[in-house]
């Protein structure tokens, strides 16, 4: 049996607080406010009382902290979360029913216990007492809906392919469901942590007052600006949240992000450059959350269309990765070398056997004749915010001269890259955050089905190896299953995974109770519920 249980403060900055509550905090505007010196105080408003030891605990204050995605499809539907910054405004205000503990160990959260004889049917017994912010009760209706509907093709849920597996549900009573899967998967427990499959209210449409049982109530949403919530005072959680209020700003420019933190206006902000890093290092007064993850910025080589489909030519480029220089140079050291599967090499599954390969110009250059291309010219697309793939491109560039080929680099702007490039050039970068499972992992990006199958890959062995590992209890076999499918990957996949990236978040040393995560940036992206302020 597999068994899962267990027994309103006023803004430090007029001016900064007007352009975001008018919705115009541009990149432009914020760096003209920083430059002008506008942001000058500590940030810490509504706390009060004396400083206590950092080990413990501070009710109170507002935190602001701002993430690096921002558009006006930001949103507070889990169904269509797609970046961290809807993952980390999500985990405000809903919860799971169970959550990624800083082990990347499943814990009970809504749900008290899940328990499987078989893998296939799952009961879940709900925990009692749990209210939504308006006041309803939890119960089974609520979670039945939540689940379901990823399999409404008309949501177009992200996590639709995940929800396949879902072949029934039904209340056995207020408090339990049972959850009949089509096959075998011993990882419900995981997957139900994700993001997508937070608890949201029975028959909810209107996503925009972000109504769920989580930690914070929501104040205010204003999709690409800002989203404020305040503590829920019936959060199932006894002691939690610490904050009085949260507020998650959008700013899609590094600079501006790192100098409003050093001025005081921000506490917290995500994705830091190695530069950044060495920036607030030296300064005393700000911390550097590094949390190694399997988070990576990869070349994606479209294999369903030319020069992709030409499997020379995709070793070739995979002979053409510069992966030590871009953990040295770009990363400074904050990241690991990969060997083109998306396993990092402190996984548990990870295939060792399956070596980084390594920079090699003259076998580069015998796979481009190979395929017919010497003296040919091709195009990488780039664009800013997706940590290395300038610099990757522009490193490619300089190596594929030797190896006869051309590559030109164009960068793109971040703003619609998203919908107008990933998976659509022939040549494009991609960055994938964490997943907590190898099967969410390989069914959201490389199964043949997979609506986010990045290279457009189809191999009919991967395919049976993914649903047949869900199954496997041995964990001796299952760990020869995830290893095979990396062969398959790292044999013929177009997907190039140069290096891991770690993730790294600045702070104040005003923030306590801050550690790294291997769930996501920001603590998981649930830095909300257990960071405090200090005097």
């Amino acid at each position: 049996m597999s068994k899962f249980d267990n027994n309103d403060a006023d803004a430090v900055n007029p001016a900064l607080t007007r352009m975001i509550t008018e919705g115009s905090l541009s990149r432009r505007s914020l760096m003209k406010i920083l430059s002008a010196g506008a942001v000058m105080s500590s940030g810490l408003v509504g706390f009060s009382g004396a400083a206590l030891a950092d080990d413990k605990p501070v009710r109170g204050g507002k935190l602001r902290a701002a993430m690096s995605n921002a558009s006006a499809t930001d949103t507070l539907d889990p169904a269509k979360s797609n970046n961290s910054a809807d993952y980390t405004r999500q985990f405000m205000f809903y919860s799971g029913l169970t959550e990624l503990d800083k082990n990347l160990m499943a814990q009970p959260a809504l749900a008290e216990s899940l328990e499987s004889s078989d893998g296939i049917t799952w009961h879940i017994k709900l925990r009692k007492g749990v209210t939504f912010h308006d006041g309803k009760p939890l119960t089974a209706s609520d979670v039945i809906f939540s689940l379901s509907r990823h399999k409404d093709p008309a949501i177009a849920s992200i996590a639709f392919k995940l929800a396949d597996q879902f072949k029934a549900f039904s209340a056995v009573s207020d408090s339990e469901v049972q959850l009949e899967l089509n096959s075998a998967n011993f990882d419900v427990p995981y997957m139900l942590a994700t993001p997508p499959f937070l608890i949201v209210k029975e028959g909810t449409t209107d996503f925009s007052k972000g109504i769920g049982t989580g930690p914070f109530i929501c104040k205010t949403f204003m999709p690409g600006t800002r989203t404020i919530g305040t503590r829920n005072p019936n959060y199932y959680k006894p002691g939690l949240p610490h904050l009085d209020e949260v507020e998650l700003i959008g700013v899609t420019d590094g600079a501006a992000r790192v100098n409003a933190l050093m001025s005081g206006d921000l506490q917290m902000v995500s994705t830091l450059t190695a530069a950044d890093c060495k920036r607030l290092k030296a300064s005393g007064e700000f911390g550097v959350l590094e949390s190694k993850s399997g988070m990576y910025t990869n070349l994606i080589i479209r294999t369903d269309m030319k020069p992709g489909n030409n499997e020379d030519f995709v070793l070739a480029m995979k002979y053409l990765q510069p992966r030590e220089m871009l953990v040295k140079t770009v990363l400074q050291g904050y990241g690991d070398v990969s060997n083109d599967t998306p396993v990092p090499p402190w996984h548990p599954l990870y295939n060792a056997d399956l070596k980084p390969r390594p920079l090699d110009v003259e076998k580069a250059k015998f796979h481009i004749k190979k395929a017919g291309m010497t003296g040919s010219t091709v195009e990488i697309i780039t664009t800013p915010n997706i940590e290395g793939a300038n610099e990757g491109g522009q490193l490619i560039q300089q190596m594929a001269r030797g190896a006869g080929l051309n590559v030109k680099v164009r960068r793109v702007p971040y703003d619609g890259y998203w919908s107008s490039h990933w998976m659509k050039d022939p040549l494009g970068y991609g960055s994938i955050n964490p997943r907590p499972t190898l099967d969410m992992l390989f069914s959201q990006f490389y199964l043949s089905t997979a609506p986010n199958n990045e290279s457009g890959w189809k191999n009919p062995r991967f395919d049976q190896l993914v649903v047949a590992a869900r199954g496997e209890r041995d964990q001796a076999r299952r760990k020869q299953m995830y290893g095979d499918m990396q062969t398959l990957i790292y044999d013929h996949c177009g997907t190039i995974i140069p290096t891991f990236i770690s993730s790294t978040d600045g702070y104040s040393k005003k923030v306590k109770g801050v550690e790294p995560w291997p769930s996501g940036m920001m603590m998981g992206y649930r830095f909300h519920e257990f960071a405090w302020l200090s005097a």
